[in-house]
């Protein structure tokens, strides 16, 4: 359940949208407005009839009768844009009594009951601190339920007066925090979909979904940040990143800091647009949080003629010219003992994962994103259309994100994978070899390292969506794989040079369960809670 928070200064204008059917005075047409929970004095007024505008004033009135009564108000900083600054500045003080917030669920989980969104309300209203259940005076209140919008998201609007009925003020203090955590709790209780504290990714807004419908093609969002992923991840550096991105076919363009054109803060890439259309640009923030330049930063080398370098390539992508250099790493070929590094560096990783506190969110993050960069590469090259290899990517890539990475701590040394993506965007063809069967095959186990963290921590959805893009897309891409090198074959070519055990490499042509609990099983299964049991779990590794 995902809350939204507005403050304003006019119960009225709040009270006749929420009541509005008129599809041309709001965002979403609203066919049948109408109460579900509120204050005593309201739900005893007010049956679940459809809401009309002198209904909504009526309500209004009686919400904002304290506020007028003891003619106080709630203040807050008023903040402008400076044109002459570029900068929003504090320009005084201004009346923000009305507390309004949507209570919206995701569309996959369709509609609650009138009985059920009203329980919801009243439970969320009082952990708020808005009611008796605070032990201070209660604050008027009602919620709307507004049915679902064009985007297929079923949600309620609760608007509150910030002024309590004995003339006090409620505090606001932290509440967007705290009702992130009303509705991770409300979620355990009535049995809905539990949006995870910890990772979080970026959502559509409506012209991403038409323009996606209209020209029958992936999201720009996905597409984009799938390509930034890949190109991020195979790059060493931030100059080799630039090019990277332009060679996926992205136009790429910079972000300077005030007044310089050599100190890039941030970036922002576009789909090149058919002719006669403009291209729709998205700042890497936008794309995903870990794909924000600062973020990108930390995973490359840097040094005083790195920084020169970067902002050349910088400035020839804003003026759509030529890359600056054209002998990086990225027009090179990586030899094939590359391959036997990184699968043995991938089977390392997940030895270590296994023994990670489940807890330890930005070193887990960490390794689902140089996982999911994986992914990424090798779906740039190898799918012409977004196929397993872009799902699995995608789904790894939420949990690469952190809801709030400042609060947590540097994630923990581990067995790098992080040159494993650009192997892939490296290979020579799109033929498959036994040598990327092989680091698949870790590459899996990592996933599914990811999928027990989040089984464990109770983050049952996270868990059960990860498993089910292994096993329902990525199983049968897995099966159209060369074998892999085994133990006492004929020996391969120096390119394949790649051994893993007999009964991995039956497990994974097969796909049947290596043993139980494999990431690969033969039929999907629900995902069940239990207790980390270490090394007796999961797929057999190369050992």
């Amino acid at each position: 359940m995902i809350p939204n928070i507005t403050r304003g200064s006019r119960m009225g204008g709040l009270m006749v949208y929420l009541a509005s059917t008129d599809a041309n005075m709001t965002k979403n047409a609203h066919s049948d407005p109408h109460l579900v929970a509120g204050d005593a004095a309201i739900m005893a007024w007010y049956d679940d009839g459809v809401l009309d505008p002198d209904d909504a004033l009526a309500i209004a009135k009686h919400l904002d009768r304290p506020r007028k009564a003891y003619d106080v108000s709630v203040q807050i900083k008023d903040m402008q844009w400076d044109a002459a600054k570029k900068e929003r500045v504090h320009v005084g003080y201004k009346d923000a009594s009305v507390w309004h917030c949507s209570l919206s669920l995701r569309a996959e989980e369709g509609a609650l009951t009138d009985q059920q969104w009203g329980d919801i309300a009243n439970d969320f209203v009082d952990s708020m601190g808005f009611t008796e259940a605070s032990g201070k005076a209660q604050c008027r209140w009602a919620a709307v339920n507004h049915g679902t919008s064009e985007n297929g998201n079923h949600h309620i609007h609760l608007a509150v007066s910030l002024v309590r009925e004995d003339g006090t003020k409620a505090s606001t203090h932290g509440d967007y925090k705290k009702a992130q955590e009303s509705c991770r709790e409300l979620e355990v209780k009535y049995g809905l979909e539990q949006l995870s504290t910890v990772h979080v990714t970026r959502g559509y807004d409506q012209a991403e979904k038409a323009t996606a419908v209209r020209d029958e093609r992936e999201m720009h969002r996905s597409s984009l940040a799938r390509k930034v992923r890949a190109s991020a991840s195979s790059s060493a550096t931030e100059g080799e990143f630039v090019r990277r991105a332009r060679d996926t076919g992205m136009l790429v363009r910079p972000r300077y800091a005030k007044n310089t054109t050599d100190v890039i803060v941030g970036y922002s890439v576009a789909e090149r647009p058919k002719q006669g259309e403009r291209p729709i640009w998205f700042g890497g923030g936008t794309l995903a949080s870990d794909l924000k330049l600062g973020a990108l930063r930390e995973e490359w080398m840097d040094s005083p003629h790195l920084a020169t370098e970067a902002a050349a390539e910088w400035n020839a992508a804003a003026r759509n010219r030529r890359t600056v250099s054209r002998t990086g790493p990225e027009n090179g070929t990586p030899p094939a003992e590359m391959w036997v590094e990184y699968t043995r560096n991938a089977s390392a990783l997940v030895e270590q994962l296994r023994t990670l506190p489940r807890d330890d969110h930005a070193t887990w993050a960490k390794a689902a994103r140089e996982v999911s960069g994986a992914f990424a590469a090798w779906s740039h090259r190898l799918e012409p259309t977004p196929g397993p290899l872009a799902a699995t990517a995608a789904e790894l890539s939420r949990t690469a994100q952190l809801r709030a990475p400042r609060q947590h701590s540097k994630p923990v040394a581990l067995p790098s994978i992080a040159g494993t993506a650009m192997l892939f965007m490296a290979a020579s063809s799109k033929n498959k070899t036994a040598a990327q069967t092989a680091l698949m095959l870790q590459l899996v186990n990592t996933a599914f390292a990811i999928h027990e963290m989040h089984q464990q921590s109770g983050r049952t959805r996270e868990a059960q969506r990860l498993r089910a893009v292994v096993t329902e897309q990525l199983k049968p891409f897995a099966a159209t794989m060369p074998r892999p090198v085994t133990v006492g074959a004929p020996e391969p070519a120096a390119s394949e040079h790649v051994q893993v055990p007999k009964s991995v490499e039956l497990g994974l042509r097969g796909m049947a369960p290596i043993r139980p609990g494999s990431a690969v099983p033969s039929t999907p299964t629900p995902a069940k809670t239990h207790q980390h049991t270490g090394r007796e779990s999961g797929p057999v590794l190369d050992r």
